[in-house]
Parts: C-alpha cells; sequence; structure tokens
C-alpha cells in the first residue's frame, strides 16, 4: 500500500512556484505529485542535513522536511552555486524544530 502524503507551502514557496513558466509549474506539480504518493524514488531529492531535505526539479531547488505524513515545503530558489546556502538550511532546521 502506498502511503499518501499531505504537503504545505510557506507563501513563499507557493509565490514562487506561481512565477515560473506554465512548463515549470508543470514540472514541479507533477514531482511533488510524485512525493505525494509515496513515489520518492521517482523524484531527485537530496538530504541536506538532519530531516531537511531538497527535491530539485532542473535549477529549482525546493527545501522541504517531512513530519508523520505531511511534507513541509519551506523554501524556494533557484541554484547557481554547487552548495544550498546555509541559511536556508538552518532556516528550515528552525521551522522544524519549532513546528
Amino acid at each position: 500500500m502506498v502511503r499518501q502524503h499531505k504537503t504545505l507551502f510557506l507563501a513563499s514557496v507557493k509565490d514562487f512556484i506561481a512565477k515560473l513558466s506554465i512548463t515549470n509549474q508543470a514540472k514541479v506539480a507533477a514531482a511533488i505529485n510524485m512525493m505525494v504518493n509515496g513515489e520518492f524514488g521517482s523524484v531527485y531529492t537530496k538530504k541536506l542535513k538532519g530531516p531537511v531535505h531538497e527535491l530539485i526539479v532542473k535549477s529549482y531547488r525546493f527545501v522541504y522536511y517531512i513530519k508523520g505524513n505531511e511534507i513541509y515545503f519551506v523554501n524556494a530558489f533557484v541554484k547557481k552555486s554547487a552548495k544550498t546556502p546555509k541559511r536556508v538550511i538552518e532556516h528550515a532546521e528552525k521551522l522544524f524544530k519549532n513546528f
């Protein structure tokens, strides 16, 4: 049985997605839909630190963590360097601990 997940997005992540082209919005939606359906092996994700991960879609990064059956998307940005900014990871860890 496939485990279904709920998704929660911070407003900044919703705004980021809304500014993408329709084609890229569709790619992001497809990747998130796979995650919701428990198909994490079908999408490109990377563990950043502790419970914090990032979903990678083209040059876009979506920072998230999972609590129970909920996926919390807490940040999104265009990847411009080799490393995810430390402040992004620390912010996600703080939200994970305080949520």
